[in-house]
């Protein structure tokens, strides 16, 4: 891992009135701290409706933070940018239904006013790379859920976005399909060396995937509980011991964890 990219001091995240329709009189997160390094594979592991989708999404630029600072390589997050790609666990709402698999990989290139011909060829690689090759000229319709979610990370990539943020993207998966999904990703990643900054609240998952696991509390007011480095070599066998050792330690957290 390179240096410190992603840099979060005292983040906390209180929803209005005006927000969601929300009256909310506490923090949703809290005193949020932590630093990604450039290159990493960062997870944000939970339990559900712990907060981290909403970090996940200030991160983004999605949502304003109510304190507190984020900065990429020095710059504070104010907005969403095209340095940010991200993966939704619902692919559906996220590719556009009317155009093909090239035309979505293709959009944000479209966008950035990019030639047809250049278009075609990173559409090409990026489509290849998460194995829709064969696939260019079919529409989300005649998709399965795992290929809608290799549509919305080739997008990303095409974009060639520094950081990938995704939002639990294999949560309405099948198990197969998720495993292989997870194997790609891993591939993926090693191949392009982009941040990825990933949300689950499967301990499996998060072992499997991540050089570090940040564990979050339970929300109001949750904050990062305890981070794991994870000294396991890729790919990562399930059945191994360091990898059982390993669960149980987080499983802990969750079973018997102070405000987990």
């Amino acid at each position: 891992m390179g240096e410190t990219w992603i840099k979060i001091e005292n983040v906390s995240k209180k929803y209005t009135d005006n927000e969601f329709g929300t009256k909310a009189s506490q923090n949703v997160i809290t005193g949020i701290n932590l630093e990604i390094k450039k290159g990493e594979f960062h997870i944000l592991l939970g339990p559900s409706g712990c907060g981290k989708s909403t970090l996940l999404n200030i991160i983004a630029g999605f949502l304003p933070k109510s304190g507190g600072s984020i900065t990429i390589n020095g710059e504070e997050i104010i907005k969403p940018d095209r340095d940010r790609g991200v993966v939704f666990q619902n692919a559906d709402s996220a590719i556009f239904p009317w155009l093909t698999v090239r035309e979505n990989v293709e959009y944000g290139l479209r966008m950035k006013g990019i030639k047809a011909k250049d278009r075609r060829v990173i559409s090409g690689e990026y489509i290849k790379l998460v194995g829709l090759n064969n696939h260019e000229d079919k529409y989300p319709k005649e998709l399965s859920g795992g290929m809608k979610q290799r549509v919305q990370i080739a997008r990303s990539l095409a974009n060639d976005s520094e950081i990938l943020i995704m939002d639990e993207p294999f949560g309405a998966l099948d198990a197969h399909t998720r495993r292989i999904l997870q194997i790609e990703l891993v591939k993926i990643w090693e191949q392009t060396h982009k941040t990825i900054i990933f949300v689950t609240h499967d301990i499996t998952e998060a072992i499997l995937l991540g050089q570090r696991i940040s564990i979050m509390s339970k929300a109001p007011e949750a904050a990062i509980y305890k981070i794991y480095e994870v000294d396991l070599p890729y790919p990562r066998k399930i059945n191994s011991p360091e990898f059982s050792e390993l669960f149980g330690q987080v499983q802990a957290h969750f079973d018997f964890g102070v405000n987990i």
